[in-house]
């Protein structure tokens, strides 16, 4: 197959799904992940894959149904390390997660805390799913159809699955497609005892003794194992699209089989798909690996990044491609990366040629939350005032962490337009998180009062060095053009004081935060108050 050069992973995905399945009026792309602990940043690549995918075929004039589904009928199999009242959770081992209580006591069950933690957080980086919740499907027996083929195929599903194991590994003795909810206890531990070829399940519960017949068509409890539940349901909803994780798609792994069980026994050709890498984070402050147990989620990471870069890191890098996300210094680098790409789809900035305009600014238009499932064009977004992350760390540090102050002083200063300040304001708010929670120590700074004293006693020479750099550069701050013009101006003082420059930025930021660095200091003296700085700087 043929795609366009210099295409976007999701369009040559959309373009594959096209070809592979041919014109139809509806394509339907999938997701879904079991809500048995917290819903991690891992599992959100896939989730955004898709989505992603979603967009780009909709953008290809195509009508879209993006559902995902909760696994939520599986089994509780053990207690995540990271889940408050321990002792109490344990009691619900081997029950449906659906049945175990939320231990926040803020939702109706532990499977839907999780859900919904995810649900509210999704709208925020533009993606609205179709959510499927798999516990009410097999509770109202949507599937029964589709269980009652099982057991119909149970001998043909035994050679399916042993087709990718040795020996050792294969199905011995007798084997059932499908497990049991017990009716009485709740508990899966159960054993089927016969199928009456029609729609009699009879089982029996080694928890409690239970022993019944169950009507598949109208029972609660009657489950499909993971390897056919998951090929029967792309069958039911029609999937044209689902992706997976890469031991998913190991030679033998859930997908080989699957796609085997979806077309010999539900007749259904498997979907289009792809297999996305892990991911890594790096940098993790205190208080995010505390709050959630080590495990990282799309809120946790937009504390720090804006949803427009959350959607980046993962729009601008293909899927099969491990990657980390970072929460230490690389986090400036990341935001500068964006802001290029933001110039060069603006056309601020240059591309190297136009293949890799069309490249940064397909990036760009995905990164973007949309509007109905679809990017915005460039042409339609306002031109965006660019602050680099690094510089607003610094402003809501002088303005000690007042964003909105810092906001309103660089309005005054830089003629901010009112379509440009929300965006802003988000980045403001994710700076201020990141300097007080992730930044290393040496990159955090607070400017002293006047009657505060430095960290260090200065010397005679540094103490003339600060009285002239006050004299000769803050006095006129005002009449600097630039952070150039400012800096020749801060060397000329070091020279006219007698001392080494280095020695005279020493004394200044000792005096100024009472650290011996700290940021650029001609740019730095153009970013504070000029009366608060001579306020601070009148003793000397």
């Amino acid at each position: 197959m043929k795609t366009e050069k210099g295409i976007h992973w999701a369009d040559e995905a959309a373009s594959r799904i096209i070809f592979e399945k041919g014109e139809k009026d509806l394509y339907t792309c999938a997701s879904g992940i079991t809500p048995s602990g917290t819903v991690h940043i891992g599992n959100f690549r896939e989730i955004i894959s898709v989505e992603l995918t979603a967009r780009a075929l909709r953008e290809k004039k195509k009508n879209v149904r993006f559902i995902y589904s909760w696994d939520d009928y599986d089994v509780f199999r053990k207690v995540p390390q990271n889940m408050p009242k321990q002792d109490e959770l344990e009691k619900y081992l081997r029950f449906p997660i659906t049945m175990v209580p939320d231990p926040w006591e803020r939702d109706e069950n532990y499977a839907r805390h999780h859900e919904i933690d995810v649900e509210k957080t999704l709208p925020i980086v533009g993606i609205a799913p179709e959510y499927i919740y798999q516990a009410q499907q097999y509770m109202a027996s949507v599937y029964a159809k589709g269980i009652r083929k099982a057991l119909e195929k149970r001998e043909q599903l035994k050679d399916i699955l042993d087709k990718f194991r040795d020996k050792e590994h294969k199905i011995q003795g007798e084997w059932w497609p499908v497990s049991v909810f017990c009716e009485k206890c709740n508990k899966d531990k159960t054993s089927i005892n016969s199928w009456d070829g029609e729609w009699g399940l009879s089982y029996s519960c080694e928890e409690c003794g239970n022993k019944e017949t169950l009507d598949i068509q109208n029972a609660k409890g009657v489950k499909l194992g993971w390897r056919i539940d998951w090929p029967m349901r792309w069958e039911f909803e029609k999937v044209d699209f689902e992706p997976a994780g890469k031991d998913h798609h190991s030679h033998g792994g859930s997908f080989d089989t699957a796609k085997y069980v979806c077309k010999e026994v539900y007749d259904w050709d498997a979907p289009v798909t792809f297999r996305y890498d892990f991911i890594g984070t790096k940098g993790l402050p205190g208080k995010m690996s505390s709050s959630s147990g080590n495990v990282i989620t799309i809120a946790d990471v937009l504390k720090v990044y804006t949803p427009e870069i959350a959607r980046y890191l993962f729009a601008g890098t293909r899927p099969n491609t491990e990657f980390t996300i970072s929460f230490d210094l690389d986090v400036i680098k990341i935001y500068e990366d964006y802001d290029k790409t933001e110039r060069i789809a603006f056309k601020m900035e240059a591309a190297k040629d136009d293949a890799a305009y069309r490249k940064e600014k397909r990036i760009y238009e995905l990164s973007q939350i949309g509007v109905n499932g679809k990017s915005p064009k460039i042409e339609d977004m306002p031109v965006p005032y660019q602050v680099p992350f690094r510089h607003l760390c610094n402003l809501i540090q002088i303005a000690d962490g007042d964003t909105e102050k810092a906001l309103a002083e660089l309005a005054e200063k830089s003629g901010i337009k009112p379509d440009q300040l929300p965006a802003l304001r988000t980045r403001a708010v994710c700076a201020k998180y990141w300097v007080e929670e992730c930044a290393p120590d040496d990159f955090k700074f607070r400017l002293l009062s006047g009657s505060e004293q430095p960290s260090r006693s200065l010397s005679d020479a540094e103490k003339n060095a600060v009285r002239i750099l006050r004299d000769d550069v803050v006095k006129k701050i005002e009449s600097f053009a630039d952070d150039k013009a400012c800096g020749v101006a801060v060397y000329a003082a070091a020279e006219l004081a007698g001392v080494d420059s280095k020695v005279l930025f020493g004394a200044a930021y000792q005096a100024l935060i009472g650290k011996d660095q700290g940021p650029r200091l001609a740019g730095f003296l153009r970013s504070i108050n000029k009366d608060r700085l001579l306020g601070i700087l009148e003793k000397y």
